[in-house]
C-alpha cells in the first residue's frame, strides 16, 4: 500500500502547484473573470449619449405576441421627451424609492398603438449606481411588491398637438417597472386611453396580463400596452449594451 499511498500524494501536491500557478497567473494578466461583464455594466450606463434616440425609441415598434391571446401590436412613436433629470418627473414616492440609486439622465417616449385609442409612455432612468446597488433596489421591488403599489406609479410623459395631449397622472390605467441588474437602467412603462378618460382603479400588468383578469384596465388590454412596450425597449437597449462593447477582431 505505501507506493500507492506516495503516488497519491505526489500527485496531490503537483495538482495544488498548478491550481495556484493557474490562479497566480490569472491576478497576474488581470484577468478576473468579471471584466466583461463590468465593462458591459458602465458601457450601458452611457448609452444615453452614445445610442440615437432612434435606437433606443425607435419610430416603429413590432410587438408580436405582445397582445391579449398572443394578438400582435404595432405601436408608434408620437413625442419623445427632452432628456434631462429627474426632477418633476416621478412623483414624490417614487422619486424617494428611487433615490438610492440617483438620477444620471432620463429618456421618455410616448407611442400609441394602430387604432390610435391607447397610449403609453415608456422611460429609461440611466442610474447613477453599481451593480451591488441595482441589486438591492431589485431585491426591494421584489420583496416588498413595489412594482405593483399604485402610489407608485410612473408618470406620463403628455405632449401637445398629439393623441397623448391629455395623457396625465389621473389617466394612468397600467403600469410596469424593472429594474436592471446587469445594468445600471430602470425600465418602466405607463399607459392608458387616449380619449383623456380618467381611471378610478389601475392596475400593475403583471395583474393586468394575467388570463381572466376582469378590470377595465385588463378588458381594454393596457396592461398588455404596458408590458409589451417596456419589454421591447429593453431588448433595444441590450442590444445596444453588446454592440458597444463587442471588440474589433
Amino acid at each position: 500500500m505505501r507506493p500507492q499511498a506516495l503516488a497519491a500524494a505526489v500527485c496531490l501536491v503537483l495538482g495544488a502547484g498548478l491550481l495556484t500557478g493557474a490562479v497566480t497567473g490569472s491576478w497576474l494578466a488581470g484577468d478576473s473573470g468579471d471584466d466583461g461583464a463590468r465593462g458591459a455594466f458602465a458601457e450601458a450606463g452611457e448609452l444615453w449619449h452614445s445610442v440615437p434616440v432612434d435606437q433606443l425609441f425607435p419610430p416603429t415598434v413590432q410587438g408580436r405576441g405582445a397582445g391579449p391571446g398572443g394578438a400582435d401590436r404595432t405601436w408608434t412613436r408620437v413625442a419623445v421627451a427632452p432628456d434631462g433629470g429627474c426632477k418633476g418627473a416621478f412623483d414624490g414616492l417614487l422619486a424617494k424609492v428611487l433615490d438610492p440609486v440617483g438620477c444620471s439622465r432620463l429618456l421618455r417616449a410616448t407611442y400609441t398603438d394602430a387604432t390610435r385609442s391607447h397610449v403609453t409612455t415608456v422611460g429609461l432612468l440611466f442610474t447613477k449606481a453599481d451593480a451591488a446597488a441595482m441589486t438591492a433596489l431589485a431585491n426591494r421591488f421584489e420583496k416588498e411588491g413595489l412594482g405593483r403599489r399604485t402610489d407608485l406609479m410612473p408618470l406620463p410623459y403628455a405632449a401637445e398637438d398629439t393623441v397623448a395631449a391629455g395623457f396625465g397622472a389621473r389617466q394612468r390605467a397600467s403600469w410596469t417597472v424593472s429594474v436592471l441588474t446587469d445594468a445600471p437602467v430602470v425600465v418602466y412603462a405607463v399607459s392608458g386611453w387616449a380619449d383623456d378618460r380618467t381611471v378610478d382603479e389601475p392596475e400593475p400588468a403583471e395583474e393586468a396580463t394575467e388570463s381572466g383578469a376582469a378590470s377595465a384596465p385588463a378588458q381594454a388590454g393596457l396592461g398588455h400596452e404596458a408590458q409589451g412596450l417596456a419589454d421591447r425597449v429593453e431588448r433595444a437597449l441590450r442590444k445596444n449594451v453588446g454592440q458597444a462593447t463587442e471588440q474589433p477582431s
